[in-house]
């Protein structure tokens, strides 16, 4: 049996620096990078999603960023075999692969090896549990998924309806429960042996310092004008709708609120998704965590990441 291959993966909360470290480390160790933002692969979210910009980009190769029309549905399935035929292609022209990004279920999906098979897609049995979900709520879903799979309802917010849905309709179609499909791919052979690299504040202030400011440099570049555009076209483009930057502004394209009110309001929701992005990934206990002190510089951090992957790849 093959080894599996050495790849790295950048992960973090949002606004931590995660992005400009996998550029610097793709630099330093001659590698590409395979986003893991499930929100940055559609095209048009630009602002909202912080899409790295070409400039930021430094000439490294991107992967799997802006790629996907936002009136599309694409499933954490589809990404895993995307990714693993574009790292496959990383690997093969000799460089080195850099799995980047927050979303913690694309992650663990794509190097945890996870089982998320769409052969239990029922396009039927979806129709009815989205109905479900519209008259009752997402709490009752959730409390429905906690009784016929509390393993894996502990694992997931009850505000996460994509999961919990997808996890009713594989049980009803294929009788098997998500956790124990996890399971068994868990004991599968690895695919990757990745060197985790995160990034973290112990002083949390400084993060949501760094959140704040990346709020206000989003509406300087045109987010309001963005959401506006997405908030027009809101029945065709539901996933867009999701993204945080898009749905808190809608209460102010509403009248609901000031848009002073509605910047807060994003900053705050901002706060609170990086709380549980730092949550996901701590119960990963083989990441190398690096503190982004208010006294660490950029180049300290890269140092000390570098310093880690190049003893993880044998350099």
């Amino acid at each position: 049996m093959e080894k599996p291959l050495k790849i790295l993966a950048v992960v973090g909360p949002t606004a931590s620096g995660k992005s400009a470290l996998a550029v610097k480390l793709a630099k330093a160790l001659d590698g590409e990078i395979v986003s893991a933002d499930s929100m940055q692969i559609y095209t048009g979210m630009d602002i909202a999603t912080a899409k790295p910009t070409p400039e930021e980009m430094e000439g490294v190769p991107h992967h799997l960023i802006d790629f996907v029309p936002p009136t599309r549905r694409y499933s954490v399935a589809d990404y895993v075999v995307d990714a693993k035929r574009i790292i496959a292609g990383i690997a093969e022209r000799g460089r080195l692969p850099i799995v980047a990004g927050g979303t913690g279920l694309y992650v663990d999906a794509l190097v945890g090896n996870l089982c998320f098979d769409d052969a239990g897609v029922d396009e039927e049995v979806r129709a009815r549990l989205q109905k479900e979900l519209a008259c009752r709520g997402p709490e009752e879903m959730y409390r429905k998924l906690a009784a016929l799979d509390p393993e894996l309802a502990e694992k997931l917010h009850q505000n996460n309806t994509g999961r919990v849905l997808r996890a009713l309709e594989t049980m009803e179609v294929t009788g098997q429960k998500m956790s124990e499909l996890q399971r068994r791919a868990a004991a599968a052979p690895k695919l990757y042996d990745a060197c985790y690299l995160g990034i973290e504040y112990s002083d949390r202030e400084l993060l949501y310092n760094r959140i704040n400011r990346r709020v206000d440099r989003m509406v300087e570049q045109g987010l309001i004008s963005e959401a506006l555009a997405f908030y027009t076209e809101r029945r065709e483009y539901q996933t867009a709708q999701q993204a945080i930057g898009y749905k808190e502004l809608a209460d102010y394209f509403e009248g609901n609120c000031t848009l002073e009110e509605g910047l807060e309001n994003l900053k705050k929701r901002t706060r609170n998704y990086a709380k549980r992005q730092l949550t996901w990934f701590r119960r990963n206990r083989s990441i190398h965590w690096i503190d982004a002190g208010e006294q660490t510089t950029d180049e300290e951090i890269f140092q000390r990441a570098l310093e880690i992957a190049r003893r993880h790849l044998g350099d």
